[in-house]
């Protein structure tokens, strides 16, 4: 079934001896990496047909599925849960169904603030395995549900962080954007083979530096000759991470930021870089930039 398809409209069911229900019900799913460990009973697929179920048996109608697939309950900035709440602002929906309380997220602040206001616009929230419902009885007990969701998600970044870095002082490469003149080695993930092409653009890069020559002097030179700027040359292979963003109406402007940023990555001296940034809190999506000695 589709995200955020209306799968009956017409159908008006009076649920558990409430007045006719004449707003949507939303349907709530969402799966991240946190998840891996209960992965089959938690992906979208069995959460949706928990939740359809339930909303069928009990009369939840009409009602609309939408999910958050790959995104991580630590924040609220989610596609499918942005299409929730701004159905909640358009004062679309009256009941709102979670196969439990964890998947609307994991910041026990915020999810308290977010049951506040659902309860003062009169939203119904519930969470089927957790025999939660806010229409029924107030449950003192959410408020510590919420914050040991948010200690799963803090102890689960802090085993996955922990690997990741044991992988990177072992001198693997933790980035995902290989800088130009390397391309993955399809054998091996952690490994990156010379693209021939685009090294060879590299070693005159560096020669007209030895030479003499500044960032702007040579960028002007590859522009004259017409060879293909780094984004340019990635996107066409569907390599770096400019791809959403490539002007192919500038196949070779050249710009002296590039030519520095290029002579200055020490992976072309054959170093391997890890740990160029962090983030201060496992809730932020902000990176901080770390000293060159980390």
């Amino acid at each position: 079934m589709p995200n955020s398809q209306i799968l009956s409209a017409a159908t008006q069911n009076c649920p558990k001896g409430t007045e006719m229900q004449t707003k949507t019900t939303i349907l709530y799913c969402r799966l991240s990496v946190e998840d891996s460990a209960d992965k089959e009973s938690n992906s979208i697929t069995n959460q949706r047909k928990l939740l359809t179920e339930y909303a069928e048996r009990n009369g939840y109608t009409p009602y609309a599925c939408i999910a958050d697939d790959g995104r991580s309950g630590t924040n609220y900035d989610r596609p499918g849960w942005q299409e929730l709440m701004a159905k909640v602002d358009a004062d679309e929906v009256g009941t709102i169904i979670l196969k439990s309380l964890d998947r609307m997220g994991r910041n026990y602040l915020e999810s308290g603030v977010l049951r506040e206001l659902f309860a003062e616009k009169g939203i119904r929230l519930i969470a089927v395995n957790d025999g939660i419902d806010t229409f029924d009885h107030e449950d003192d007990f959410v408020p510590f549900r919420e914050i040991m969701a948010e200690y799963y998600a803090r102890d689960t970044t802090r085993k996955i962080k922990s690997v990741v870095h044991a992988k990177g002082r072992d001198g693997k490469p933790l980035t995902s954007t290989i800088p130009y003149g390397f391309i993955k080695d399809p054998n091996d993930k952690d490994k990156w083979q010379v693209d021939s092409a685009a090294a060879a653009v590299v070693r005159r890069i560096f020669q007209m530096t030895i030479d003499g020559m500044g960032p702007y002097a040579i960028a002007k030179k590859l522009y004259d000759e017409k060879v293909e700027r780094p984004s340019y040359y990635l996107t066409k292979r569907g390599l770096g991470s400019h791809q959403s963003n490539c002007n192919f109406d500038t196949p070779y402007t050249w710009s002296g930021e590039t030519v520095g940023n290029i002579i200055s990555k020490a992976e072309y001296a054959g170093h391997t870089v890890n740990f160029r940034t962090t983030k201060p809190s496992f809730k932020s999506k902000k990176f901080v930039k770390n000293d060159p000695s980390e």
